[in-house]
C-alpha cells in the first residue's frame, strides 16, 4: 500500500505538469496570435504537430520504459517537455515548430510510463478507480493553466509565462529523483530499441479484438479532448469574454473534470462494465458538443458554464477508465508499450481533429460548425459501443 500511494503521488504531480504544459499555448492563445499576428487556424496547427510527435512517440516508447523504467521514461517526459516549452517563448516560426514536436512527443509517453508503473502495484480489480485518480492530473493541470496563464501573462507577458512553466517541469524532475531506485527495479538495461518495435505494438494492437475497440474509442474521445483544449477559449472570446473570464471559465469547467474521473472509475469499478461506461461517455460527450456550438452572446454565462461542465465532464473524463482497460488487455510485460499503441489511435485523433476544425474555421468562419463536425466520431463509438 505504501509503494501504491507513492507511486500514485508520483506520476499524478507528473502528469499535472505535463498537461499544464501542453494545455497552456491554448490557454494563453490571444496574447500569442496577437503579438505574433497569427490566424487562430493556426492554433489547430500547432496542436495537430504536437499529436503528430505523440503518436510517433507513444508507439515506440515499449522499449524504452523496459529498458530505463517507467519512472526514468517519465522523468524524461518532463525535461522534453520543459525544453519545448521553453523554445516557443522564442516566438519564431522554426522554434514554435520543434516546440510543438519536441513538447508533443516528449510530454505523450508519461501516460504509457505511469500506467507500466502503477499496474504494477495495483490490484486489477481497483485499476479504474486508481488511474482515475491519477488521470485526475490532467484537469488539474488544465485546471492550473487556466487559472494561473492568463493572469501572468497580463503581467509578465505570454514568453515569461511560458518560460515558469518550463522551469516548474525540470524542478519537479529534481524533486521526483529520489524515488527512482525505488520504482525502476524491473528494468531490463539490455533490451535495445528497434524499428520493429513499431510494427509488432501495431500489430498486437489492431490484431486483438479488445484492443482494437479501445483504439477507436481512444481516437474519438482524445479528438474532442483536443478540439475543446485548442479552442475553447479563443471561442469564448469572439462571443463577448474577456481573455480572464474565458480562461476563468476554462478552469471551472475543467475542474468538474477532477471528480469526474474519480466517479466513472469508482463507477466503472463496482457497478457498471467499463463498456457501457464508456458509451456513455461517448454519448454525453458528443450531445455536449452540440450544445456548446449553439452558444452564443445571448447565452448567460452561468449556462454556458453549465454547458462546459458537461463537455468536461465526458470528454475530459474518459482516460482512467480506457486505460485500466487497455493494461488489463495488454501482456503483463508490455503493458507501457500497448497503452502507448492505444494511445497512438489517441494522438491521431488529437492530430485529425483540431486540422477539420481548423478547416471548417477558415472555410466558414463558424466556430460551432467545427465542434458539431468533431463529436461525430464520439457518437459513432457511443452506438457501436452499446451494440457490442
Amino acid at each position: 500500500m505504501h509503494h501504491l500511494l507513492l507511486a500514485l503521488g508520483a506520476m499524478f504531480f507528473q502528469q499535472t505538469f505535463v498537461a499544464l504544459g501542453r494545455a497552456l499555448p491554448a490557454v494563453i492563445a490571444p496574447a500569442i496570435i496577437e503579438d505574433l499576428r497569427l490566424d487562430p487556424a493556426w492554433i489547430g496547427v500547432y496542436f495537430g504537430l504536437m499529436a503528430l510527435a505523440a503518436l510517433v512517440s507513444q508507439l515506440g516508447c515499449g522499449s524504452f520504459i523496459v529498458r530505463h523504467g517507467a519512472f526514468r521514461v517519465s522523468q524524461i517526459a518532463l525535461v522534453l517537455l520543459g525544453a519545448g516549452t521553453a523554445l516557443a517563448a522564442l516566438g519564431t516560426p522554426l522554434p514554435l515548430i520543434l516546440s510543438a514536436i519536441i513538447g508533443g512527443g516528449g510530454g505523450a509517453v508519461s501516460t504509457p510510463a505511469s500506467s507500466h508503473l502503477l499496474s504494477r502495484v495495483t490490484s486489477p480489480r481497483y485499476l479504474p478507480l486508481v488511474f482515475s485518480i491519477k488521470q485526475t492530473a490532467v484537469p488539474a493541470g488544465l485546471l492550473l493553466a487556466g487559472l494561473f496563464g492568463p493572469p501572468l501573462t497580463e503581467w509578465m507577458g505570454w514568453r515569461a509565462t511560458m518560460l515558469i512553466a518550463a522551469a516548474a517541469c525540470m524542478v519537479l524532475v529534481l524533486v521526483l529523483q529520489p524515488m527512482r531506485r525505488t520504482f525502476d527495479t524491473d528494468r531490463v538495461p539490455t533490451r535495445s530499441f528497434r524499428f520493429s518495435d513499431f510494427k509488432s505494438t501495431l500489430s498486437l494492437v489492431l490484431g486483438t479484438r479488445r484492443l482494437r475497440a479501445l483504439s477507436f474509442a481512444c481516437l474519438a474521445f482524445n479528438g474532442v479532448q483536443a478540439v475543446m483544449t485548442a479552442y475553447f477559449v479563443i471561442y469564448l472570446t469572439t462571443i463577448g469574454y474577456t481573455p480572464v473570464a474565458a480562461g476563468f471559465l476554462f478552469s471551472v469547467a475543467v475542474a468538474v473534470a477532477v471528480p469526474g474521473r474519480i466517479l466513472w472509475g469508482w463507477i466503472g469499478s463496482s457497478y457498471v462494465s467499463p463498456r457501457l461506461m464508456m458509451a456513455g461517455l461517448a454519448l454525453g460527450m458528443a450531445g455536449s458538443a452540440v450544445l456548446l456550438a449553439l452558444c452564443d452572446a445571448s447565452w448567460p454565462p452561468l449556462l454556458v458554464g453549465l454547458v462546459a461542465c458537461m463537455l468536461s465532464a465526458t470528454a475530459l473524463s474518459w482516460h482512467g477508465i480506457l486505460l485500466a482497460e487497455t493494461a488489463r488487455a495488454a501482456p503483463e510485460d508490455m503493458r507501457g508499450g500497448v497503452t502507448g499503441g492505444v494511445l497512438s489511435f489517441g494522438q491521431v485523433g488529437a492530430l485529425a481533429l483540431p486540422l477539420i476544425y481548423s478547416g471548417f474555421l477558415e472555410q466558414t468562419g463558424s466556430y460551432g460548425i467545427g465542434f458539431i463536425v468533431c463529436g461525430v466520431p464520439a457518437l459513432l463509438v457511443g452506438i457501436q459501443l452499446l451494440r457490442r
